[in-house]
Formats: C-alpha cells, sequence, structure tokens
C-alpha cells in the first residue's frame, strides 16, 4: 500500500576569518595549502594581549600558556627567522584580509605572488617575504612591527616571543560564547555545552554554526570545538574555540549512549539489531471490531464507488487513494441509514492527511490526528437518509488522501467510499448512477475481521525484538471484497491497530526498526500516568535496520503501546527492547543537565 508522487556585489576589501580565506587563498594564489593548526582561542580572548612564545622548526607554540601546534613551523631563510601567515595571524588572533591579490595584517601588506611587503606604506627589503610549499612566511620582526607588537628573541636566534594587544574587532559584531562542564572526558562520556552567545546591541542570534562538536566522543585525542554565530542583521562572530582532551577507560559505547541520551524519535547505530532474538507475542481476547479498508484501485481514473458495505455498531474504516482523474474530486464516505428507525452515526476517532503530493507524510500526520483525536461527533440519520461521514478536501491531479477513522452506529448503516469529480454532488441518484470501479490487481480492499489486535509480551530476556507486519510471525487479517465476493488476505495489516501489553520494562529502552524500507509513523504509548504520542521518527524518515528510531525509556514496568502501521510506509518493522542499567563505580555518572 505504498505510492510515489513525481513531482549585493563583492567589494574589492573584504575581511574573512581563517577558515573561509583558506580555501580563497589557496583557489586565487597559492594553490592546495596546508590544513589550520587546532588552536584553543578563549584564552586569547580573556586577557588584553596574546603573547606567542615560537621555536625554529618546531610546530610546537605556546599562546598565553597554552600549547598549540601550528601547521607549518617557523623558519631561518637567509639568516631572517621567518613565521608562516596564516597560522601566526590565527594564533595572535588578528584579522587578515584580501585586498585584491594582497593579503593585509595590521598596517602590514603583503604581495605573495611578488615577494614584496609595505609597512605603514612603506617598502620593505628584499626577502621579507617568501613562499614555501604554498605557505606564505614573512619574517618575525616585520610581522611584530605590522601589529604594534613587542618582539624579542634569544641571543641565538632560535626562540622568540612576540606579545600583540588583542584586535579590537568589528564593534558591531555578535559575540560567540559557550563552555563545557569538563575540559578532561572520558571515552563515551556526556559533553555539556552551556552556550551564551550575545551580542552587543542586543540584536537576536539568528543562526549558529557549530565545529568539531559531539555529545560524547568515543576515542581517546584532543578535539577543538567551534562555535560561530550570525545576528539578526547576518553580520558573523569570529569563531570561537574551546578544546576538549578525551582519555581513559571508556564508560560507554555509541550504542549505550543512545540509550541513555538519544531523544526520542531520534536515529542510532545497532549494526546487531538482525541478531537480537524474538520474543512471542500472546495472543488475548478483547473487543474487536471489523475493519473497511478502501485501497484498490488505488489511484481511480473516474468518479465511482470504490467500496461498499453494511456495518452494525463499531467499525475502523481506511482510505487511501490518489486522484488519477486528471481534473480536481473528492473522496467521499457516505452513511446511509437501513434501518425503519433513525440511526446515529458516531465518528469517535478520526486522523486525516489531504491533500498532498508527499507520499511518506500520508500515513504520519493521519496517525499522529488520530491519536490527537478525542472529541465525538455525531449525525443522526432519518430511514433512507444519506450524509457524508467523511468528505476530503478537494484534491487536485495528482495528490491523495489518507483517512482513519472509528465509527459506531446504533442501527444498520450502509458506507460508501467513492471518488467523485468536483461539480458532482454526492447524492443517492449520483451514487446509484455510479460504476464499481474495479480492483487494480496490485492493492486490497475489503472488510475484515479484528480491527484490533490484542497481544501480550513477557520480557524474559534482552536485548529482544517483536517483529510486526511480516505476514509469518505475525499473519495477516483476511477478508472478503463485498463488490465481488474476492476473498482478500490484507498484506501489512494496515488499519490494524495493535494493542500491545509489554511486561519487565524497568531499566529498558524500547526503539522501532524499519525492516521493509522507508518507514514514517506514531504510535501512543502508555506509561503509568503518562500517555504520549510519538513521531517516528522526529525528522526525516527511518530507512535502514542497523538505524532503529528511539521510541521510550519506560519508568514502569508495564509499558502500553498502540501501533497502527502507517499508509504509505513500509513492512515489517521491528519493536526493539534493549536493556538499560547504569554500571558501577564512575560509569554509572549520569548527566541530566543539557542547556
Amino acid at each position: 500500500m505504498r505510492f510515489a508522487f513525481r513531482f549585493p556585489p563583492p567589494t574589492k576589501l573584504r575581511s574573512f576569518s581563517l577558515p573561509r580565506l583558506r580555501p580563497l587563498f589557496a583557489a586565487l594564489l597559492l594553490g592546495a595549502a596546508p590544513s589550520l593548526p587546532p588552536f584553543s582561542a578563549q584564552a586569547a580572548q580573556y586577557v588584553g594581549s596574546v603573547q606567542l612564545l615560537l621555536s625554529v622548526d618546531q610546530t610546537t607554540a605556546y599562546a598565553n600558556g597554552q600549547t598549540v601546534t601550528l601547521g607549518a613551523a617557523p623558519r631561518n631563510v637567509g639568516g631572517r627567522v621567518m613565521l608562516p601567515l596564516r597560522e601566526t595571524a590565527a594564533v595572535l588572533e588578528q584579522p587578515l584580509t584580501v585586498v585584491g591579490t594582497q593579503l593585509q595584517l595590521g598596517r602590514l601588506l603583503v604581495a605573495p605572488q611578488s615577494g614584496q611587503a609595505w609597512l605603514a606604506g612603506a617598502a620593505q627589503e628584499a626577502g621579507s617575504v617568501t613562499t614555501i610549499g604554498g605557505v606564505v612566511y614573512v619574517s618575525a620582526r616585520l610581522l611584530a612591527d605590522g601589529l604594534g607588537a613587542n618582539f624579542s628573541a634569544d641571543g641565538a636566534g632560535r626562540q622568540l616571543t612576540i606579545t600583540a594587544l588583542r584586535s579590537g574587532g568589528n564593534p558591531l559584531a555578535p559575540q560567540a560564547r559557550f563552555s563545557t562542564d569538563k575540559t578532561v572526558y572520558a571515552p563515551g562520556e556526556r559533553v555539556v555545552y552551556t552556550e551564551y552567545s550575545f551580542d552587543p546591541d542586543g540584536a537576536n542570534i539568528t543562526s549558529r554554526r557549530w565545529s568539531g562538536n559531539q555529545d560524547a566522543f568515543f576515542k581517546p585525542g584532543v578535539y577543538t570545538v567551534s562555535l560561530q554565530v550570525t545576528n539578526a542583521r547576518g553580520v558573523q562572530s569570529a569563531p570561537f574555540s574551546r578544546t576538549i582532551r578525551v582519555e581513559g577507560a571508556a564508560i560507554d559505547t555509541p550504542l549505550g549512549y543512545a540509550l541513555k541520551y538519544a531523544d526520542l524519535g531520534d536515529a542510532f547505530p545497532d549494526p546487531g539489531v538482525l541478531n537480537y532474538p524474538s520474543v512471542y507475542a500472546q495472543p488475548v481476547q478483547r473487543e474487536s471490531f471489523p475493519l473497511l479498508f478502501s485501497d484498490s484501485p488505488e489511484a481511480p481514473r473516474q468518479s465511482g464507488v470504490l467500496y461498499q458495505d453494511t456495518v452494525a455498531g463499531r467499525s475502523r474504516l481506511l482510505a487511501y487513494h490518489l486522484n488519477a482523474l486528471g481534473r480536481p474530486a473528492r473522496l467521499y464516505i457516505m452513511a446511509r441509514n437501513l434501518e425503519a428507525r433513525p440511526v446515529e452515526v458516531r465518528s469517535e476517532r478520526l486522523g486525516e492527511t489531504a491533500p498532498t503530493r508527499v507520499e511518506g507524510q500520508l500515513g504520519q500526520v493521519t496517525l499522529l490526528e488520530y491519536f490527537a483525536s478525542n472529541a465525538t461527533h455525531s449525525l443522526t440519520l432519518a430511514p433512507g437518509e444519506l450524509a457524508a461521514a467523511y468528505a476530503s478536501p478537494t484534491l487536485s491531479p495528482g495528490s491523495g488522501v489518507n483517512v482513519l477513522q472509528d465509527l459506531t452506529t446504533t442501527g444498520r448503516v450502509e458506507l460508501t467510499f467513492m471518488m467523485l469529480e468536483e461539480g458532482l454532488p454526492p447524492t443517492l441518484q449520483v451514487i446509484q448512477q455510479l460504476p464499481y470501479l474495479p480492483l487494480d490487481g496490485r492493492h486490497q480492499r475489503g472488510t475484515f475481521d479484528g480491527a484490533v489486535r490484542s497481544l501480550r509480551v513477557n520480557l524474559t530476556r534482552l536485548p529482544a525484538r517483536l517483529v510486526i507486519g511480516d505476514g509469518l510471525t505475525d499473519p495477516a487479517v483476511t477478508g472478503v471484497d463485498r463488490l465481488t465476493g474476492q476473498p482478500m488476505r490484507l498484506l501489512g495489516n494496515y488499519g490494524v491497530l495493535y494493542d500491545l501489553e509489554v511486561n519487565g520494562t524497568a531499566d529498558t529502552a524500547v526503539a522501532l526498526s524499519p525492516r521493509g524500507g522507508l518507514y514514517r509513523g506514531a504510535m501512543n504509548i502508555q506509561d503509568g500516568p503518562i500517555n504520549q504520542t510519538i513521531k517516528l521518527p522526529r525528522t526525516g524518515n527511518a530507512l535502514q535496520p542497523e538505524q532503529p528510531v528511539l521510541l521510550w525509556r519506560p519508568d514502569s514496568n508495564r509499558l502500553n503501546i498502540d501501533f497502527v502501521p502507517s499508509s504509505g510506509s513500509n513492512l515489517p518493522i521491528s519493536l526493539v527492547f534493549y536493556p538499560v542499567r547504569s554500571p558501577e563505580g564512575n560509569a554509572g555518572l549520569f548527566k541530566t543537565y543539557q542547556p
């Protein structure tokens, strides 16, 4: 039961932060350029000056006492100490600008192609600028003079110190800021980020661009996390960075971390999901009623009756159709009283999606509406009277409709599903003249016993999975097409509500694993006093079995799940139950604060 629908000029002088400058400079001037060195900027941003200690031929340097690694080492060229321009400017927190094909740092202007330099407009001696391996080098003393910085060197000229006043920056630019709860983490430990960016004039921060941030790091090492923000005027901040060190014994795996911290509806990796043992679902005798299902012809090409049957009491209706008439049309479910007395037709639950050309939306939105509906609407029909129990919005050619409705009648009522082109009224006279549209050979329609399938699951061993909709461990409901008398088997059990009672759910997490391809749906959870509908997935589509979507973390030992297979999605799916227990010792740390 799936269908698919086809369906201001740049200025000459421009300032760049280093991550943006690198690809531009490489493309214009030098070809391939080395990567920027990792650098934690917060030390320079909280003191008035940046003091940089460097050694010739060494990539390790110190900025205000913090170790930094340069992408290119200082060089001694012709008896002159030369510094890599870009890396040094980055560590000193000084803006580097492009002026045509030249670079400007403070009062210093550099022409890499010609090897020339000017300080406050005065030409400098030859050899002050050179390019080595695609990296632009500038005389250390000249670079310091360009910034008005203090410069000193040891007697051998092997170690030098530059102390530069921190740049004032753009007074209109917002300021990116964040902190982490620690600076050293164990592999798999949650990192808590607290952002406190601001704008100097109080303008809203409208966008944030993070780099290198992860909720947890699972491999030892040193990681740099950066944040750049933009305000409502479109002005960007300079990047702000902090360094995180990851070391020691691991306290969690990616799977264990996701089961504790992932948001409901988010996917997480589990390559072993298909190897978990299946759990047995015991049928439970509870109230059920018939399902009237209309999906064939799925895309009718003319006005006509799609399906028709008689009900009395409770029933569930599911219709899923595409308008292929070539002109606007509407889907109707008409109710006609067959009794010699007045009959009440009550709509107790209703979910619909219409009109839409996006296939995945049809089932998910319908289910979310169905689970959210709680108002009862009724029609009282006189003997022989006809009225619409459901009428879709106008469907443009190629758009679809999906409706899921629970009805209760106080007598026998004939229900007619039909597609009518715009302009045709849904009257008894029109219905009597409509053709009964034939099956399309690919989809089902009919009346099926068992609109509710009640199952009880006892969890004794974890992890485990419950397979739904495979037609084998979970057999398809059977019925008959009343228009032709043909037996029908409802593949996927679309429209069947699975009433699941799961026992033994304390210290567990529940996820949905798609088994047949794309899946977008919803489930309703009752966990003690909590009653909640979960959108699955929270964004996008669930696609891969080894990327299950987190459904719930139970608080009680018994969980009740209402699940209806989502129209327009693929089955089967598996409900996967995981053990979630906090290990002893340091690994038992559970961080609940996440601003």
